[in-house]
């Protein structure tokens, strides 16, 4: 996007929608005057302890029906025995009762996605660690995957294996099902407030009602209809740590080192980290935030189950940008089509006869359509208008034998990639079972080799595509017995039938505008999985090497012996793999003709490039010359 090139376009009311919109106002104020449930009528009790506490929202104005309790008892124990709760009552436990008794089609969604089952990762935990097959999620769960088959998962409390209980002591406190508190710049509740009732830093309430300042809670009670990207940033700033890259944040560092005055910083975060700044996705720059791009199916699912991201994620940089086609779009015909309903929220709602973008999975966006010759992506929160620049057809976008490469294959600025990750599960200790709410057997900690961000690997993705990948999981574990004796020591799980370590697709969110240049890609084998490394003759040896192997690289996945690719490396999820021994010498024979022709605009990359040219009269006259 170009934030130099933001504009405003003018989206007029019609009169009829202007009517509409009043008789809506009338009707609603006679629901409140007759005590529309909805409002919580009765709220008074309650508020003659809670004064000062935030409204949710215009149409979330009282506490009975949505907190449940007693507004005409006389006392605080009585008022509170019926409570869903107490506490949050978004909590999934009382979707039911609380959130869903509006709201069941939104509910419904979330019961399946991804961010609250975390299926797809307690899966590929059990891929990684030798566990067992056996669908799992946060909680039990009746669901259907994308084809409409039934889908059965168990709850992950269940799952008595290694790799369960390092999904409980670990990787739980950062999705929807269960609250995390007092994590510094990472806690919050579970369920639909997760979102919609962020929290700050110290996760304790700072809003007006005296009788809940400093307790932990959200900011404050206000409702946020439209998450922002701080809110994205509590849950993921870990792991491949998209929501920093996207803000432009690194916390490689890795620890409180003084930066300025003996402080730490500049940034502080969970888990004993400081973060430095890097260069912002370009997006990011720009202005826009996380829910600009992602659509609500994207966060909040569309009802399906889906066995990993990829195949939740319904949004591509084409859908705005274009590829090999132009972007695609859908006209608004009927009045209760979804972009009208999300975007009513919005700065400027969509109205009929709109041209509406469409997704990778041909869903309509709610804020990005089609205008005059332009797309234009609509910053739902901010109001702000982004013109989209369609790259269709453009010189260095029709390079031949680039068909197959993602676009940020080439515009990804950095990829975080944590190399050795060295995994301790010491059962003479105790750990913290989130899920579990207390401390079992078992604790679990962890020390990284070394981390960078450029450059980084390419292979294919489950698309069929070329993408960065980054280490995932590339996990050493070292397992104590209860008598403290060591089990196993540095062990590296079979994947696929052998000891492996593995690399996953990835996205890194940290997008730049100027691609990666020709040379460097074509001309540097670490772009290829060959991490560090000497190129001798027809070899190319790894210089990282593997502490369990003396051949295997740890910063990378292939070796080449006599101009033969070798992978070392897996490449997680389905139709993924390495380039192969032909991809790869394809690859580098392209610097014989970037010394010449260094542009991709060079018509000579129109068309298949023959990679014996250099023997022909021409070329040799050319070579020939002193």
């Amino acid at each position: 996007m170009n934030s130099d090139r933001m504009t405003r376009i003018p989206l007029p009311i019609p009169l009829d929608l202007i009517l509409t919109a009043a008789l809506g106002l009338i009707f609603l104020a006679t629901l409140v005057l007759s005590g529309c449930t909805a409002s919580g009528g009765g709220a008074s009790g309650c508020e003659s302890c809670h004064a000062g506490l935030e409204k949710a929202s215009a149409s979330h104005s009282g506490c009975v029906s949505c907190h449940g309790g007693d507004p005409t008892a006389a006392t605080k124990e009585a008022a509170h025995r019926t409570m869903f709760g107490p506490g949050n009552p978004s909590a999934p436990e009382h979707w039911e009762r609380s959130c869903g008794t509006c709201h069941r089609y939104q509910v419904g969604r979330v019961s399946s996605n991804l961010m609250y089952t975390a299926s797809g990762m307690i899966r590929n935990i059990g891929l990684t660690w030798e566990g067992p097959s056996t669908p799992y999620g946060s909680r039990k769960a009746k669901l259907f995957d994308a084809e409409g088959h039934p889908l059965d998962l168990k709850p992950v409390a269940e799952l008595d294996h290694i790799s369960g209980d390092l999904y409980r002591k670990f990787c739980s406190r950062c999705h929807v099902a269960y609250p995390a508190s007092g994590v510094y710049g990472a806690s919050h509740a579970s369920g639909c407030a997760a979102c919609h009732f962020p929290y700050n830093d110290a996760g304790i309430y700072q809003g007006n009602d005296p009788s809940l300042r400093g307790k932990t809670h959200s900011a404050s009670h206000t409702m946020e209809r439209l998450p922002g990207t701080e809110v994205c940033t509590r849950c993921h700033n870990r792991s491949g740590r998209i929501a920093l890259s996207f803000q432009g944040l690194y916390d490689g560092n890795n620890s409180f080192v003084p930066t300025s005055h003996g402080d730490p910083g500049p940034i502080l975060m969970s888990g004993v980290r400081n973060a430095v700044h890097i260069a912002p996705d370009v997006h990011a720059a720009a202005g826009m935030e996380c829910i600009d791009c992602h659509t609500s199916r994207d966060v909040m699912g569309d009802g399906y189950a889906y066995r990993n991201m990829n195949l939740q994620t319904e949004i591509a940089c084409e859908d705005c940008h274009g590829g090999t086609r132009p972007p695609r779009y859908r006209e608004i015909l009927r009045e209760n089509e979804e972009p009208l309903r999300e975007s009513k929220g919005y700065r400027i709602p969509m109205r009929q006869g709109m041209k509406m973008m469409l997704t990778a999975k041909g869903r309509s966006y709610s804020n990005a359509f089609y205008a005059d010759g332009t797309v234009y992506v609509l910053g739902k929160r901010s109001g702000k208008l982004f013109r989209s620049k369609v790259i269709t057809g453009t010189a260095e976008h029709t390079v031949s034998g680039h068909a197959r490469m993602e676009c940020y294959a080439c515009h990804s600025r950095t990829a975080v990639q944590c190399y050795g990750c060295h995994t301790k599960y010491d059962k003479s200790e105790s750990g913290m079972d989130f899920i579990k709410g207390r401390r079992t057997p078992g604790s679990f900690s962890e020390t990284e080799d070394y981390r960078m961000l450029y450059p980084f690997p390419l292979a294919l993705n489950q698309r069929g595509r070329i993408s960065p990948v980054t280490p995932g999981c590339q996990t050493f574990v070292t397992v104590v017995d209860p008598d403290g004796e060591v089990a196993k020591s540095e062990y590296v799980a079979r994947f696929k039938g052998k000891h492996q370590l593995r690399f996953a697709p990835f996205y890194s969110h940290n997008t730049g505008k100027k691609a990666v240049a020709c040379a460097e890609c074509h001309g540097n084998p670490a772009f290829l999985g060959f991490g560090q490394h000497v190129v001798s003759g027809r070899n190319i040896e790894a210089t990282l090497i593997c502490e369990r192997s003396d051949e295997k690289p740890l910063d990378g996945f292939l070796t080449m012996r006599n101009g033969m690719v070798r992978a070392y490396s897996a490449i997680t999820r389905e139709h993924s793999r390495p380039l192969d021994t032909a991809e790869v010498r394809r690859t580098l024979a392209v610097n014989s003709c970037l010394i010449c022709h260094e542009k991709a605009a060079d018509p000579i990359y129109r068309k298949k490039l023959d990679y014996r040219a250099l023997d022909d009269p021409l070329h040799r006259r050319l070579l020939a010359r002193p």
